[in-house]
C-alpha cells in the first residue's frame, strides 16, 4: 500500500472509531438538506495526490456557485470558482489562469443551487459504515468530467473530505479540518477578474 492510501486508510478508521455507537445512515435527502442550509463553510485543508505528494491550504466555499482554495507557500497555486468559471493562478506562468466552466468540474455538485441527491441521477451510490456516510457522484452524459465521492460524519452532520477521480482514473483526495460553517465571507475573494487585476497591478 502507497504512503496517501495508507494515511487515508488510518484517516477512515480514526473516523470510524470515533463515532461509538452506530447510528441511523444518513440518507440522501439529509446530505441534500445539510448542504442545502450550509451557506458559508471554511476549513484547513489537506490535498493527497495519486504520486503521494501532499499540499495544505485554506478552503473557502459560499454556496451557491462559489469556493476558493488558497494553497499554502510562496509559489502556490490559488483555485477560484466564482461567476460560473474555475480559475488555477500559478505564481510561475505569465499567461493568466487556466479557467473551466464550473459545470465541466465534479464540484458543481457541492456548489449547486438546490441540490437534490435523491432525483438526481448523478448519484452512482451511497454507502455507509457506522456513522460515515460516502456518496458518489458522476455526470452521466459526461463520465469524462470525472466522478466525485463525497464523505459525511453524522451528529453534527459535517462534509469531511472528498475524492476527486478525473476522466484518465487519477484521483485526489481533499481532507477537511476544525470545520466552521456559517461564518461571513467577503464576495470578493471568488472574484477570478478581481483577482487577475491584482495579480496585473503587482506584477
Amino acid at each position: 500500500m502507497n504512503k496517501p492510501r495508507l494515511w487515508l486508510s488510518t484517516l477512515a478508521f480514526g473516523l470510524l472509531a470515533g463515532g461509538g455507537a452506530m447510528a441511523d445512515p444518513l440518507t440522501l435527502d439529509d446530505i441534500s438538506a445539510w448542504l442545502n442550509a450550509t451557506e458559508t463553510l471554511q476549513s484547513p485543508f489537506t490535498q493527497v495526490h495519486q504520486d503521494g505528494s501532499i499540499v495544505s491550504g485554506l478552503l473557502t466555499m459560499h454556496r451557491p456557485g462559489r469556493i476558493r482554495f488558497e494553497y499554502e507557500g510562496e509559489e502556490a497555486p490559488l483555485v477560484i470558482v466564482g461567476g460560473g468559471s474555475l480559475a488555477i493562478f500559478d505564481p510561475r506562468s505569465n499567461s493568466g489562469p487556466e479557467r473551466y466552466p464550473l459545470w465541466q468540474t465534479p464540484l458543481r455538485v457541492v456548489l449547486d443551487r438546490d441540490v437534490d441527491f435523491a432525483a438526481s441521477d448523478m448519484v452512482k451510490g451511497i454507502e455507509s459504515d457506522a456513522d460515515v456516510t460516502i456518496v458518489s457522484l458522476e455526470d452521466p452524459e459526461h463520465p469524462e468530467y470525472g466522478e466525485i465521492r463525497l464523505v459525511f460524519t453524522d451528529a453534527p452532520i459535517m462534509l469531511r473530505q472528498w475524492v476527486l477521480t478525473d476522466g484518465g482514473g487519477g484521483e485526489t483526495t481533499i481532507l477537511l479540518d476544525s470545520v466552521e460553517t456559517g461564518m461571513r465571507v467577503d464576495d470578493r475573494i471568488f472574484n477570478i477578474r478581481a483577482e487577475i487585476a491584482r495579480r496585473e497591478s503587482n506584477g
